[in-house]
């Protein structure tokens, strides 16, 4: 009888990383000509990333520069979650980037589901945050890890723990 093999799908981001965007865009934002006198800055606090500037325009543009520097450092976009537009103290403006830390529940369900209607040969549970893939076959594994990578779940997927 053949052991069973499984994986973890779980939905991470290196805050360290996202740590060194955040200072590495602020450094940018604070020498370029184009955010001088603008008030232009971003604040991160461990939980989320606060963006600030004098009007949209220089907001949606430090916006962008963090974006670059995310990518840079390969941490994907999808990972950020913006929240709405809010006017600030003395007419500023300011907008919060919150960062999507593991698998909400509800797409865990949707992956579930995904993997059971392909009548694939592999048992999914939902561990907290996290989602484990378990079947006796690799190649089921290997075809469960193909499908769900096809579909666009709108978060940045990781499949760890191979074995």
């Amino acid at each position: 009888m053949s052991k069973e093999s499984s994986f973890q799908i779980v939905s991470e981001v290196n805050l360290q990383e996202v740590d060194n965007a955040v200072n590495q865009a602020g450094k940018e934002i604070s020498t370029r000509y184009d955010f001088k006198g603008s008030g232009a800055d971003i604040v991160w606090d461990k939980e989320s990333i606060t963006v600030f500037a004098d009007n949209e325009f220089h907001l949606k543009s430090a916006i962008d520069v963090l974006q670059s520097k995310m990518v840079r450092r390969e941490i994907s976009l999808k990972a950020l979650d913006y929240g709405k537009v809010e006017q600030a103290s003395g007419g500023t403006v300011r907008q919060k980037v919150l960062i999507k830390q593991g698998i909400p529940q509800e797409k865990a369900k949707d992956i579930g589901k995904l993997l059971r209607d392909a009548k694939l040969k592999v048992n999914s549970q939902i561990e907290g945050d996290k989602l484990r893939i378990s079947s006796k076959s690799k190649d089921e594994l290997q075809r469960a890890i193909k499908l769900i990578k096809d579909q666009d779940y709108d978060l940045p997927l990781q499949f760890v723990n191979f074995r």
